[in-house]
């Protein structure tokens, strides 16, 4: 390594990656595995060195994630979980089954990439491309498990799934949650072809789990499945979900198991996990059935252990603030759906305060028609300044014109704009519609000792 910068900390390593090509900023590239595969074989291939769950999906795939890395967590293994996008801190993305990955082992990855890149051309690997920012990420999280001895890893997909980061990972079971459009420039303009891209997760032989699905996602998924000899089991046919529960600290649910999920236990089972929303129940039955196939002899005691440990930041995360905040990275139809659902579960229809922001790319009209009628106070902004945005047009879909929102370009201006009025008026607050505006106003509005969790 004569001649190589060394890392000093993990935020180092993230501001060097972020001069590579990064597509969460807008920019463009040939998604291709070849540099990954390249890669992993000169790094002793990383990302086979524990067995691995993967998963894909448009909504609840953090979750579920998150859930699966707990649930194997609490059956007594160390577990790599690798999840995205973060939150505060870039090494969020690679964690213990969520706790904080230590910095020597995220910095000894580096430095065994760092000879790999540094210095070299396009031409150097294969494709004729350098990697991503996500591709340089993903590596770093696989060498980071492994240095941390993990035994289990978990791998969320950064979009779509065939020619994902991931996707050089031979797992021993693929989730995936809902489908609905998203990235469509990326990955299809219908239901089906996003479906597919997805479905470029399920391996040879290897058992598939799914959630609720669209019709034309399912059949997609059931052919290729079928096609690739994959047994395929549909949570939302061997799960029923029953005396569902939903308030400020989490959602309970009853579950019963069909006799053909193939598993022990016989009886209904309660299970609770501290993840605020409706939906967090059939993300629950979804995680809950893949582990129990992956973890023989899980019992539901050690699943009720591990659940009991699983958080997300930005999934209708209720911040510990009076009157309330709750932070929602929601940016797609469905998900702004659901939020606003759990919203109105947890506080009714008393009045409330919005704040939303959303990338260039997304349906901002269609989730300000969901959104702009259940507000009486509404400030649309900017998601911070690493995606691109155009607020004037978003402001438009809430109705700027008409006086139906407030528009503040600023982000923290904004945050600080919407948190004191809340305040005056004594009402709820809701930040939604990407992530990076939840990351902006958690650092802002979150007390200290959350934010150092991260």
């Amino acid at each position: 390594m004569s001649g190589i910068k060394r890392f000093s900390g993990s935020e180092e390593i993230f501001d060097y990656y972020m001069s590579f090509v990064n597509v969460e900023k807008g920019d463009h590239t040939e998604f291709k595995l070849d540099r990954m595969r390249e890669l992993c074989a000169a790094l002793g291939h990383p990302e086979n060195a524990e067995p691995s769950v993967h998963v894909a999906g448009s909504k609840g795939k953090g979750s579920v994630s998150t859930m699966t890395a707990r649930i194997l967590e609490a059956a007594g293994h160390r577990v790599g979980l690798y999840t995205s996008p973060h939150l505060l801190r870039w090494k969020e993305r690679m964690s213990l089954a969520g706790d904080e990955m230590p910095e020597k082992f995220i910095i000894e990855g580096a430095e065994k990439i760092l000879p790999l890149v540094e210095g070299k051309e396009d031409a150097d690997f294969a494709g004729g491309q350098k990697p991503t920012y996500f591709e340089l990420t993903t590596l770093n999280a696989f060498l980071a498990f492994r240095y941390a001895g993990c035994d289990r890893m978990v791998a969320e997909v950064g979009m779509g799934g065939r020619l994902d980061s991931t996707n050089v990972i031979s797992p021993m079971a693929s989730i995936i949650t809902p489908i609905e459009l998203e990235h469509t420039e990326w990955l299809g303009d219908t239901i089906a072809k996003i479906a597919g891209e997805k479905a470029g997760i399920i391996k040879p032989g290897v058992p598939v789990f799914i959630s609720r699905q669209k019709a034309e996602a399912h059949e997609v998924f059931v052919r290729t499945a079928a096609e690739r000899g994959s047994q395929l089991f549909d949570a939302a046919k061997l799960v029923e979900i029953r005396d569902l529960e939903v308030d400020r600290k989490g959602t309970s649910a009853v579950l019963r198991f069909a006799p053909e999920a193939g598993l022990p236990w016989s009886e209904d089972e309660s299970f609770r996990v501290p993840l605020v929303g409706e939906v967090q129940a059939e993300n629950m039955a979804l995680a809950l059935l893949a582990a129990a196939h992956v973890e023989p002899g899980l019992t539901p005691e050690t699943a009720r252990r591990g659940l009991a440990k699983a958080s997300l930041p930005a999934r209708f995360q209720i911040l510990n603030l009076e009157p309330p905040v709750v932070l929602d990275g929601a940016h797609t139809p469905l998900s702004t759906q659901l939020c606003l659902d759990s919203f109105n579960r947890i506080f009714g229809d008393s009045p409330a305060v919005l704040l939303f922001a959303c990338a260039h790319d997304k349906k901002h009209a269609e989730m300000a028609s969901i959104l702009k009628s259940r507000f009486n106070h509404i400030i649309v902004t900017k998601p911070g300044s690493f995606k691109k945005s155009d607020p004037e047009l978003v402001a438009a879909s809430f109705g700027l014109k008409e006086g139906g929102c407030k528009l503040i370009e600023d982000t923290r201006t904004a945050v600080s704009a919407a948190r004191d009025l809340a305040e005056k008026l004594g009402e709820p607050l809701l930040i939604a519609g990407s992530f990076y505006l939840c990351s902006e106003a958690a650092q802002m509005l979150e007390p200290p000792q959350k934010v150092d969790k991260y």
